[in-house]
């Protein structure tokens, strides 16, 4: 199978965390660090950042040269309710070349490359078991309830053990591996019979508020004490 192409969105603008796109991270704007880990990835051919932003752009630039390809979206994809299924559409569309996608976020800096290349060799084989895709998750190991306090994994009167609950499954929107095949029969990065990567459920923290900003800046800083980069296998 040929390698895959990285798709990357980035609005410029975000309600709950100002320009987290291009916040200071780590002593590095946070797009940084999914953009450092892919371009190491073995499996990814090339990497396309879709934005809105003239000063994401110019960021990008100063960082990491022609190396990365951008794509300016459209007006009629601006603003926060836009479906991201719209949004890679447009994209493949407009990109020649490529059959197999990889579409994640730089609001996951601590993705490693090495999860990249074992989820894309999942995927190699998910398609030979009659798969169509591939996306992330993360095992939750809790006692959960719906908005109306009914139980969904468990028995309030037995009370077991959190480790012995039946698991759920969190798409956690770390990543997703699709063909351009799939999306065009589906127009939904799931396509119609997607299979589930678990992640580790730090590698798998993604950023949507300022309390997850910190948290996971936290958890950059204890890893790269021993790692000078996510996705850096040591030898």
């Amino acid at each position: 199978m040929e390698r895959l192409t990285a798709l990357v969105p980035m609005r410029g603008r975000s309600e709950r965390v100002p320009d987290k796109n291009i916040r200071a991270f780590g002593g590095k704007p946070l797009f940084y660090w999914i953009l450092t880990t892919l371009r190491g990835c073995p499996s990814v051919d090339c990497i396309y950042v879709d934005t809105d932003s003239p000063a994401i752009k110019e960021k990008i630039g100063e960082f990491f040269g022609s190396s990365i390809n951008t794509i300016d979206r459209p007006a009629r994809l601006l603003g926060e309710h836009v479906s991201m299924n719209r949004i890679i559409e447009y994209d493949i569309s407009v990109i020649e070349g490529g059959t197999h996608f990889l579409q994640t976020h730089s609001t996951n800096p601590l993705l490693k490359l090495s999860t990249i290349e074992e989820a894309a060799r999942a995927y190699r084989y998910a398609l030979k078991e009659g798969h169509d895709s591939l996306f992330s998750v993360t095992k939750r190991l809790s006692r959960y309830y719906d908005t109306e306090l009914r139980p969904i994994n468990h028995d309030p009167s037995m009370l077991e053990r959190t480790q012995d609950l039946k698991p759920l499954l969190e798409e956690n929107s770390n990543f997703y591996i699709f063909s351009r095949e799939s999306f065009r029969e589906t127009s939904s990065r799931l396509g119609k019979r997607p299979c589930a990567f678990e992640v580790e459920k730090m590698e798998g923290m993604d950023i949507d508020d300022e309390q997850d900003f910190r948290l996971t800046e936290l958890a950059l800083r204890l890893r790269t004490e021993q790692s000078p980069l996510p996705g850096v296998i040591q030898k």
